[in-house]
């Protein structure tokens, strides 16, 4: 889900969030973790990679219940689940669409006609940026039920490697935006640029009450690879997990409007139903 584009957009930072906790450069230095069937940090892919447990000792907090690492006790106390979600609220037959990139004022407006035409509510996965442009296409988003989740500033897919001031100034910032674009809806997930998580960003996001968000299944529309390519991907992979992942920008969606209006009723016929990734 590499989107030069994007990344291009943003070229300075914005002041550092108020309430950041600083952290030393004695704090040992932790390693991106990413989810199973898609998760992928921005070098390598790791299909069945899943955060290892890490049992806690009397002097380290607990994780809450269905976390598996502990958080770091120097850092904000994590408010959701820290573990990167792939689950649906609506269970073993559910699934999440979620919708990453946007807004974008061409593709946007048909996905979310495409969606309610379905009656399915969707996670958007907002750019900062993008909010911050398109203010009125948050609200709208917001309006018609659907869930908003931060994909940081400026989409950098190698944030797993840079400094924990920069992951914070991405995260904290797109949330500020996200949430000021929609009239103070704040997003409820995180989703790091092309999977590229730390624990550190987890924990950090999960403090603000948003939790880190994975996907099963990557339709990859961002190749641009014919509208049946992507369906025969969606049917195909769809027994991985619920969480399926497409885009609403950076570049011409089309095929991804006619896919999802394949799809949707396909699924539905499949017996599924539509939720929200676990919080």
């Amino acid at each position: 889900m590499v989107w030069s584009g994007i990344r291009g957009t943003n070229g300075r930072l914005l002041a550092a969030a108020v309430g950041v906790v600083s952290v030393t450069a004695a704090v040992s230095a932790w390693t991106a973790q990413a989810g199973p069937a898609g998760d992928r940090a921005a070098a390598a892919t790791r299909p069945s990679a899943k955060p290892s447990a890490t049992a806690a000792s009397p002097a380290e907090p607990r994780p809450i219940p269905g976390q598996t690492s502990v958080p770091d006790p120097q850092l904000p106390a994590p408010r959701v689940n820290m573990d990167i979600a792939h689950a649906s609220d609506k269970g073993p037959r559910g699934v999440n669409i979620t919708i990453d990139d946007g807004p974008d004022p061409t593709w946007t407006p048909q996905i979310l006609q495409v969606l309610k035409d379905n009656g399915v509510k969707a996670t958007f996965c907002m750019v900062g940026t993008q909010a911050q442009a398109h203010p009125d296409l948050v609200k709208a988003v917001v309006a018609a039920g659907h869930r908003l989740c931060d994909h940081s500033v400026s989409h950098d897919t190698t944030m797993n490697t840079k400094s924990r001031a920069y992951q914070a100034k991405e995260i904290l910032d797109a949330e500020r935006m996200i949430t000021e674009a929609s009239g103070g809806v704040a997003p409820l997930y995180y989703r790091a640029p092309g999977g590229a998580f730390t624990p550190y960003s987890r924990q950090l996001a999960a403090s603000r009450g948003m939790r880190p968000l994975g996907w099963n299944v990557d339709s990859e529309d961002f190749k641009q690879p014919g509208t049946a390519a992507l369906v025969g991907t969606v049917k195909n992979e769809i027994t991985n997990g619920p969480t399926v992942l497409f885009h609403d920008a950076g570049g011409d969606r089309g095929e991804t409007v006619e896919a999802l209006r394949q799809v949707l009723p396909w699924l539905k016929q499949q017996g599924y139903a539509f939720g929200f990734p676990v919080r």
